[in-house]
């Protein structure tokens, strides 16, 4: 049976249409909120929702989602709770849903343990960010008796052996960094992403995604028209620091609902 990611990438590219990809941290400000919002930012256009799993050291993330992350740990969110929340949701949710995080949580839990869990409450994927394909020895067998989806990062420094390991070893879809950094809103997109992007989709195998520093429809718009899908995170998260209750449902169902705009042809 085809996942869920592989059917929505299916039936976009029969419609000549680009992924949305949205990223929240769960839990934050509470896991309840998270639980009010993942249906309304699926019915707003979010084609593939990831889910940030709260960890107190994220390295490869920007002051806006470390500090969705210190709110969500304030409220005492773990891995299990999101796991739960996950399932009590997931029959009201259309997209697909991808956690994404670090390995220090899912090795304590246990990679098997997880993948089966994970599977199990409706998550459809896993992107852990300092988890190279050449260090996911464990956690990729575990995943695929499961039917976990493996996604793995390439960078601008990523290299040809890199780019072929990364081809073999995931699977769901590749995300493409679009800087190098940390995650963060950026003024402007890179100039040779569009080359970059490019050389990527022909050599891997997956859908291609792009993130890290989109910020604005506009910027949405550029990046889609290069890749498969877009990827956007702190400018949604940013939302959760300036709106709480229904304001914040609204202003982020509405960010999204431009972006999904912003991309579709």
């Amino acid at each position: 049976m085809k996942s869920r990611i592989h059917n929505r990438f299916t039936q976009l590219h029969k419609q000549g249409g680009k992924a949305l990809v949205t990223f929240i941290t769960a839990g934050d400000p509470d896991l309840a909120t998270t639980a009010a919002l993942l249906p309304r930012m699926a019915e707003a256009g979010a084609d593939i929702i990831e889910l940030g799993i709260p960890f107190s050291d994220p390295m490869a993330d920007g002051p806006t989602i470390q500090r969705a992350s210190e709110r969500a740990l304030a409220q005492g969110v773990t891995l299990e709770a999101v796991l739960a929340m996950v399932s009590q949701v997931r029959e009201q949710v259309s997209a697909p849903i991808v956690l994404m995080g670090y390995s220090n949580p899912i090795y304590s839990y246990g990679w098997q343990r997880f993948a089966q869990d994970a599977v199990q409450a409706g998550i459809d994927g896993l992107l852990l960010v300092d988890l190279p394909p050449e260090e996911a020895g464990e956690l990729l067998p575990a995943a695929r008796a499961a039917g976990l989806e493996i996604i793995f990062l390439l960078t601008p420094t990523s290299d040809a052996t890199r780019i072929k390991q990364v081809s073999r070893c995931g699977s769901g879809f590749l995300y493409y960094v679009t800087v190098t950094g940390v995650t963060g809103a950026r003024q402007s997109v890179s100039t040779s992403l569009e080359h970059e992007l490019q050389t990527v989709r022909n050599t891997i195998r997956l859908p291609v995604v792009a993130g890290f520093g989109i910020s604005t429809p506009e910027q949405a718009a550029q990046v889609a028209a290069a890749a498969d899908g877009v990827v956007v995170g702190s400018a949604i998260v940013k939302l959760f620091e300036q709106y709480q209750g229904e304001p914040l449902q609204t202003e982020v169902t509405g960010l999204i609902r431009s972006l999904k705009r912003a991309i579709t042809p």
